[in-house]
């Protein structure tokens, strides 16, 4: 039979010893639980879509201004195997920097909005947003009635040229503008 004495200093570092090995147990499985999970330090923080306030925010960083009044939803499925067209389509879709390849055979919500700066009397062009669990996964561009979609890049160059070519006296002024910055012998 053995006799164990412990004073209280003798306790006290017993304490110590095993807090200090709880911890080292805590990081250990730490790291190896989070290994090969890293994330970048600049990583942007992606808000979720879940009103028509998003829809309209999210366009607005591509210059499109939407008509809330005219926001609708409704829900579609992407198709399990893609033809041509929806290859097509799925790249018109990847300007925005989005793809549809990861969610196959997955229900979406399809969110409408007009654009009234693209629309006239003749045809309406809608914002659309596609929605998977209030994530982006595809924006475009949906003219009606002729059914043309466009890439939002495609689209946001399209306007800014044409704007361009409505006010080329806002260009040369500009332009103007930075020539006089320079001192002229």
């Amino acid at each position: 039979m053995f006799l164990f004495t412990v004073t209280k200093p003798g306790l006290r570092q017993a304490g110590a010893l095993a807090l200090c090995a709880v911890c080292l147990v805590g990081t250990v499985t730490a790291a190896v639980h989070l290994a090969g999970k890293s994330v970048t330090a600049n990583a942007a923080v992606e808000t979720g879509i879940e009103t028509t306030q998003d829809i309209a925010t999210y366009f607005t960083g591509y210059g499109f201004d939407v008509d809330l009044s005219t926001a609708a939803v409704d829900k579609v499925k992407i198709p399990k195997k893609w033809d041509d067209s929806f290859t097509a389509f799925n790249q018109v879709v990847g300007e925005s920097g989005l793809s549809l390849a990861d969610y196959k055979g997955k229900t979406v919500e399809k969110w409408t909005a007009l654009c009234p700066k693209l629309s006239d009397g003749e045809s309406d062009t809608y914002c659309v947003l596609l929605v998977y669990k209030a994530k982006a996964v595809g924006a475009y561009l949906l003219a009606k009635p002729s059914g043309e979609v466009t890439g939002l890049v495609t689209a946001a160059k399209a306007s800014a040229d044409a704007a361009a070519l409505e006010d080329p006296a806002a260009e040369t002024s500009a332009g103007l503008e930075e020539e006089s910055l320079y001192p002229t012998e």
